[in-house]
């Protein structure tokens, strides 16, 4: 069974989402928005077939301008809107000075302590994730070492792992390069996931909202509470590829 390691940030003001509070967002509207995504990708993991881990980004690993945040109050609170409980869900603090390190620490207590058959490091900011996919990956896992879920720009929205690779600078840009080079560099198999973008800017933002609209067109899945929060920030995007407001 794989263990989806979602690492979410508390929804803070100014901490997440900072590159898309320029001209287009607040720092409220843009931390509505990540609790939005991170809301999404926890019940899309724990509708999974997998275990869901809520790894989170303790306060002593924050900007010091966030020093009496409670991160585990704020993240218990976003698993609590998705979740109808959370008998089964395991909250942990992540370890590390950079995201490969909390990752990397993450992925190697797992499998070398706990004897997890495969562990996922899951973006927040990837809305479109759903539990099908997350089940897909996870039997890749069972015929090879990696899976990684590819996204714009070299990113990556998940990453799977059934064995532990040096993960020393993994996620240095191009992350799906760098981490593929990892795992080859370690002897290991590597597959992937569908790909599905990350929202870290305004750029993301503007691959994710066609998508959200042309699946609510369809009649399909589309990630409710990120779906909401956009629309009642009325964004959209324009011809050339800008995101705006309907209110603009």
């Amino acid at each position: 069974m794989t263990v989806h390691a979602v690492l979410v940030d508390p929804p803070r003001p100014g901490l997440v989402l900072p590159d898309l509070t320029d001209d287009l967002l607040s720092d409220a509207e843009a931390a509505d928005l990540y609790a939005a995504m991170a809301r999404d990708a926890i019940a899309a993991a724990a509708a999974s077939g997998g275990d869901l881990l809520v790894n989170y980004r303790p306060t002593d690993l924050l900007p010091e301008e966030y020093e009496g945040v409670d991160a585990e109050a704020g993240v218990r609170a976003l698993a609590a809107d998705a979740l109808p409980d959370l008998d089964d869900v395991r909250f942990e603090v992540q370890v590390g000075s950079t995201h490969a390190a909390r990752v990397g620490n993450t992925v190697t207590h797992l499998l070398r302590d706990e004897d997890a058959a495969s562990v996922a490091a899951v973006d927040p900011r990837a809305p479109l994730l759903d539990h099908t996919t997350l089940d897909s990956a996870a039997m890749k896992l069972r015929r090879c070492d990696v899976v990684l879920g590819p996204s714009q720009r070299g990113r990556v929205h998940y990453a799977g792992f059934a064995d532990t690779l040096d993960f020393a600078d993994a996620y240095h840009p191009p992350e799906v390069d760098t981490l593929a080079a990892r795992a080859a560099d370690a002897g290991l198999d590597t597959d992937f996931a569908p790909a599905s973008p990350v929202v870290t800017d305004e750029a993301g933002l503007a691959d994710l909202l066609p998508l959200l609209s042309a699946r609510e067109r369809a009649g399909r899945r589309v990630p409710t509470h990120t779906a909401a929060v956009v629309d009642d920030l009325g964004l959209h995007v324009t011809d050339d590829r800008t995101v705006t407001r309907h209110s603009d």
